[in-house]
């Protein structure tokens, strides 16, 4: 007997589910990061282009899909074509989903653990971004303290889970967000009125042409695909617990705005801090873990605002893998009729013991390498690099070519009326990029992923 399926309680509730499964830890660190060193303000105009001509048309493509078929990605495939190709497509947005939360939650379970540290006060001995490393370094290398706070994340990554799409995830979400948000402002209120915090906003938003070249085009059309989870069938999976009635291209609107909204705000959070405490910004992944503690040990107030910031790192982290998880457990509960709580457990563990190696590739299996990369960086690649980028141009493909554009213009304007009514060139506009050069850019995101455009230029 199929079990009947839950939606979202509200539209809101959807919008901050979307939002924090795109809201992650790439959003914290990287996002400023690339932007100050490819032009500041000049890199954030670049990069909101081609969110416009990449990121809104797939995302809305994606929402499409699922809100059309309200399955999980192979469902939706295999709803809308017998194409055993297609519905493999979507059965790589499962995987994906295993793969990424697998080595996503070791990461997140070191800003967990971080926030333990922070309460501990052992950021106060850090003068330098070298002592605040090498501390890093000694954690990761503790078996039971990186396992451990692994175990933990993906147990609280479960419980919203397992609560299920109204009680769980929506709530959850409802919670956490604006939580997320409150703590970004905090902190960001805090590094404005540091002494020095001026080169930190320069550093940022002060556009300099004389950085973008192709490379800098490059790393934001990368950002922009995988900055909002696309690929990996999550914005798929939300979308197929919408109502017919809502808005689905305004809804995609809102979730990049709050995506890149809180990603600048995070940005004026760390830089003015960091550049006011006088230590390097350009620490790159290294920023979370080597410098910012470092930069907490030499701010007024530090212990304070330390563990606001990683409490604000686990929350992004949270709710960005609640979605991984969620594709997983609604292809198991769509296909084979599993009960959620069952699928929850079994699926769950199953991540865990995925994650383990990659847990454990900065310490007892670090030296262990294949194609010379460790567990953790191998997985990273596979599903970063070839997955979601795959994936994501077979979904551009699927929705312009294959479903047939009179039908996916159909089922779009369903709850989108007056959009279609009184600006019909936002559709045709969506309709030609997604056709035309999303996949082409797509495809270009994916050859630099796979490091081939370094090799023909």
């Amino acid at each position: 007997m199929q079990q009947k399926r839950e939606q979202w309680n509200s539209k809101i509730g959807f919008i901050l589910a979307a939002a924090g499964s795109a809201i992650g830890l790439g959003n914290i660190w990287k996002f400023p990061y690339i932007a100050g060193e490819n032009g500041g303000a000049s890199f954030i105009l670049i990069y909101l282009i081609c969110i416009a001509i990449i990121g809104l048309p797939v995302l809305i493509a994606e929402i499409l899909l699922g809100r059309t078929t309200h399955r999980n990605p192979v469902g939706a495939f295999r709803a809308l074509s017998k194409s055993k190709f297609w519905i493999s497509v979507g059965g790589m947005g499962v995987v994906s989903g295993f793969l990424i939360l697998s080595f996503y939650a070791v990461i997140a379970g070191w800003a967990i653990g971080y926030i333990s540290e922070a309460i501990i006060g052992n950021f106060s001995q850090f003068n330098t971004g070298t002592l605040a490393a090498e501390h890093f370094e000694n954690l990761v290398a503790d078996v039971p303290w990186i396992v451990g706070y692994f175990t933990l994340f993906m147990l609280l990554t479960m419980f919203f889970v397992y609560l299920g799409i109204q009680k769980g995830i929506e709530r959850g979400s409802k919670i956490m967000m604006p939580i997320l948000f409150v703590l970004l402002i905090i902190l960001m209120v805090r590094g404005i009125t540091l002494e020095g915090s001026e080169a930190g906003i320069t550093f940022l938003l002060n556009p300099d042409w004389s950085k973008i070249n192709a490379q800098s085009v490059l790393v934001a059309l990368g950002h922009a695909f995988f900055t909002l989870s696309l690929g990996m069938g999550a914005m798929l999976t939300y979308g197929s617990y919408m109502s017919k009635d809502d808005n689905v291209p305004v809804a995609a609107f809102q979730i990049i705005i709050l995506d890149t909204v809180i990603a600048l705000i995070a940005g004026v959070a760390i830089f003015t801090s960091v550049f006011a405490v006088g230590l390097d910004p350009s620490a790159g992944p290294g920023l979370i873990f080597h410098t910012i503690p470092a930069t907490f040990a030499k701010m007024p107030g530090g212990y304070f605002f330390s563990i606001l910031f990683f409490i604000l790192l686990s929350i992004a982290a949270l709710t960005s893998a609640i979605s991984l998880l969620e594709v997983v457990v609604a292809y198991f509960v769509d296909e084979l009729d599993w009960n959620r709580k069952k699928a929850v457990f079994i699926l769950g563990f199953v991540t865990f013991l995925i994650g383990l190696p990659s847990a454990l590739s900065f310490n007892i299996l670090a030296n262990y390498k294949v194609f010379g990369m460790n567990f953790f960086d191998l997985v990273d690649f596979f599903a970063s690099n070839i997955l979601l980028p795959t994936g994501g141009l077979l979904i551009a493909i699927f929705v312009g070519y294959v479903w047939g554009f009179d039908k996916v213009l159909l089922n779009l304007k369903s709850g989108a009326e007056d959009l279609f009514n009184k600006h019909p060139f936002v559709i045709s506009t969506w309709k030609f990029f997604l056709k035309y050069l999303s996949p082409i850019l797509i495809f270009i995101v994916l050859l630099q992923s796979l490091g081939i455009l370094e090799l023909i230029f």
